[in-house]
């Protein structure tokens, strides 16, 4: 080992050529220490270093800790591929990250910074090994992240108080039924409505590794669930003489073959000028010690921002102005793609919103037992809000009216309707986060892609009903469950494809 230095003011230049290892590591130790408290820098350039054990390994890591201790810095530059090999083998790029890298590595300095202010900078551990377009991909990438999931605590959000909320029931809808439907057509004719269809899912869960709304739930005959949803739609069209605009959110995963599956089938039968496509926003996905993760070298591991994302992936994709037909929308109807029987922009459902004056709409069903897994709409300090069902007590379970049925009854089927001003004056506003324990594929500090087998990360994501919270009221709007709500979560069982086929054939649909 041949170590030469060289001093200038508080910055110290050591070269170390040769093998260090046990036999000469206090060599480098006696060398390097008394320069911890002469010089704020420490320069290594180990271009010609053949070879380091873990005793020169322990040497660096002793020296990193002090000068970080008093705010000093202590860089590697020059490293060449066997040691860097050595490095990534023992793990010690992680330990040091990019201070480890230093003046050697090409990451911009802002970027660096960002990173390195939240201890996330091991993430341009492979910066240097990628072409110029994967580093482009990955700092374009690194500048988006928002790393508010980063500041998320395990504390539990804190709810306000709970009451009771009405709905406009069955029977009194039945009884002005004619009223609303016109009021709607109405809003229908003018182009201000719109249809949201959140369409982000896979179908994993059915046995399918395509987008959820591609599955087909025909039995002797074709019928897809993207194909159910547009039948529906149809009714509409062809009831107020006009196509309603419609919105369908992809993700990165599943857009291509989202497009290109409605392309093949012909949109169904709807007009394709009225389709508009875009893909929802991201959030980063943490592991278990709080640190980023990536699904490749030049990806960090991210996961949709949940279906409460959807408006805020809209607006910023531009879709919601972007033709003739969408610039009069005032009402935007947003509804999930693993409803078989969803019945999108329902004119007597926006009629009955318009004409109650309220800034919102849902649409409800009656809980079939006070047990039953669904949120239910409710006030919480006087303001419209849903109450999952394992935040509910027990007395807010079996709590029931004079009349017998249950106080909290009117579950939500994820079926609303928002007015778009109303969306855009709270649109500054955050959404509480909510963190899921789930499998993330994420690659090693080898460059390994490792799928684990077992949970091993947290996804974070904002939930839609969150955003009736920042409603001033909410109509909630009662359907028959049996005629509107028949989800496809699992492939069998409940609330599975099988269950769904009943529903449709009860409701008449050929399968």
């Amino acid at each position: 080992m041949d170590i030469k230095k060289k001093i200038n003011g508080d910055k110290a230049l050591v070269r170390v050529d040769g093998r260090v290892d046990m036999n000469n590591a206090k060599i480098l130790l006696d060398k390097l220490s008394p320069l911890v408290f002469s010089c704020n820098e420490i320069v290594l350039d180990i271009e010609g270093m053949q070879y380091i054990s873990s005793a020169g390994l322990r040497v660096f890591l002793g020296v990193y800790k002090d000068m970080k201790r008093k705010h000093g810095s202590f860089k590697l530059i020059n490293i060449n591929d066997a040691v860097m090999d050595i490095l990534r083998l023992t793990g010690f790029d992680i330990v040091f990250g990019c201070d480890l890298i230093g003046q050697q590595s090409s990451v911009p300095s802002e970027l660096l910074g960002k990173l390195k202010e939240k201890g996330q900078e091991h993430l341009l551990r492979f910066y240097d090994e990628l072409d110029e377009q994967g580093k482009q991909k990955l700092a374009g990438q690194i500048d988006e992240l928002d790393l508010s999931v980063l500041d998320m605590t395990d504390e539990e959000e804190e709810r306000g108080h709970f009451e009771p909320l009405g709905a406009l029931t069955i029977d009194e809808i039945n009884e002005d039924r004619q009223r609303f439907t016109e009021i709607g057509l109405d809003a229908i004719r003018k182009g201000q409505v719109g249809a949201v269809l959140l369409a982000g899912g896979q179908g994993s869960r059915l046995g399918s590794d395509k987008p959820k709304g591609m599955f087909n739930i025909g039995i002797n005959r074709e019928l897809y669930i993207f194909e159910c949803l547009i039948n529906e739609m149809m009714k509409v069209v062809k009831q107020a003489g006009a196509f309603i605009p419609l919105f369908v959110m992809t993700s990165k995963l599943n857009d291509k073959d989202t497009r290109e599956f409605f392309e093949q089938k012909g949109y169904f039968g709807y007009d394709k000028a009225y389709v508009h496509f875009f893909v929802q926003e991201q959030l980063p996905a943490v592991d278990m010690s709080g640190k980023l993760m990536l699904s490749a070298m030049d990806t960090v591991a991210c996961a949709p921002n949940g279906n409460g994302g959807w408006y805020i992936s809209m607006r910023n994709s531009g879709v919601l102005h972007e033709s003739d037909d969408t610039k009069n929308i005032k009402w935007l109807n947003v509804f999930a793609v693993d409803n078989v029987l969803q019945k999108i922009a329902d004119p007597c459902f926006i009629g009955a919103v318009i004409d109650s004056a309220a800034a919102c709409g849902a649409k409800v069903v009656s809980k079939a037992s006070p047990d039953e897994k669904v949120g239910v709409l409710c006030l919480e300090d006087g303001k419209p809000s849903v109450a999952e069902y394992y935040e509910m007590t027990e007395e807010m379970r079996t709590r029931r009216e004079p009349d017998g049925t249950l106080s909290y009854r009117f579950g939500v089927i994820l079926n609303y309707l928002f007015k778009a001003d109303e969306l855009d004056k709270a649109f500054g506003i955050t959404l509480p986060l909510h963190r899921a324990f789930k499998q993330v594929n994420y690659i090693d500090e080898y460059g390994r892609l490792i799928r684990p087998e077992k949970p091993n990360a947290y996804k974070y994501e904002t939930l839609v009903l969150d955003m009736i919270r920042l409603q001033s009221s909410c109509l909630a709007f009662e359907v028959e469950r049996n005629k509107e709500f028949a989800p496809v979560k699992n492939k069998t069982g409940i609330d599975s494809v099988e269950s769904a086929r009943e529903l449709l054939k009860k409701n008449g649909v050929e399968l």
